[in-house]
């Protein structure tokens, strides 16, 4: 703990701060740090734990319940509620916060080197489950589909990330969007969903980490086996 400073949340060491001790509280017990739980860690009074979290509300690093903004529901690629993914690790179950969260989760852990995501296939609710860990892609002829595009994440992101599933095959996906009344998005196999989600969030557990400009996800997107205008690249 580091002693109470009354301007410490007001300034970004402040907000660092908490920053680590939201991210350090998912990793380690699968459950949002609460606001007296960051106060303890971080030695910041209430009032400045609330202060560091609408800071990182704002610029995108935590999503916080907008009936209760002492309520964090999600911290990238940590959840506190489900979305339709659970990541079993050595000790530990997170909720992942969506397909490609769920499959980041092994890679930012320290100490687990794999976990077992599951989810069901919701178009015809087939349960399906992977062990997926740092070395290799985890088989299996499964796609994801993701509905909304990059650029308009961040309008809903909940809603985005709650569309963000795992399919047993492309005619699930189109029986699902045929029932939903929805248009497609993206599709990918199970090899693209985790190089995507292998390097996305890596730093993101230690200080000083900072989230990629347009720029840098432009090219990790492409990088990882993407294209087209859904992620921002040519087609």
């Amino acid at each position: 703990m580091i002693g109470n400073d009354s301007t410490a949340a007001a300034s970004p060491y402040g907000t660092e701060r908490v920053r680590l001790a939201v991210y350090t509280g998912f990793a380690d017990t699968g459950r949002a740090p609460g606001v007296p739980d960051l106060a303890a860690l971080t030695g910041l009074d209430p009032d400045q734990v609330r202060e560091g979290l609408g800071t990182l509300h704002e610029r995108h690093d935590v999503v916080l319940d907008p009936k209760d903004a002492d309520r964090i529901v999600m911290a990238h690629p940590f959840a506190s509620v489900p979305f339709g993914f659970s990541v079993m690790g050595a000790r530990t179950l997170w909720w992942g916060g969506c397909a490609w969260d769920s499959f980041a989760i092994p890679h930012v852990l320290r100490e687990d080197a794999d976990a077992v995501v599951a989810t069901r296939c919701p178009a015809c609710d087939t349960p399906h489950a992977w062990v997926v860990g740092r070395g290799a892609p985890p088989p299996g002829d499964q796609v994801a589909h993701f509905l909304t595009p990059m650029h308009r994440v961040w309008d809903d992101v909940v809603h985005a990330c709650g569309n963000q599933r795992l399919f047993c095959s492309t005619a699930c996906v189109d029986a699902w969007l045929r029932r939903t009344g929805r248009e497609r998005g993206y599709v990918m196999d199970l090899g693209t969903l985790w190089r995507l989600a292998r390097g996305w969030y890596a730093g993101r557990l230690d200080p000083g980490y900072a989230r990629r400009d347009p720029a840098s996800s432009a090219a990790y997107f492409a990088e990882v086996g993407l294209h087209g205008p859904f992620w921002g690249l040519p087609d």
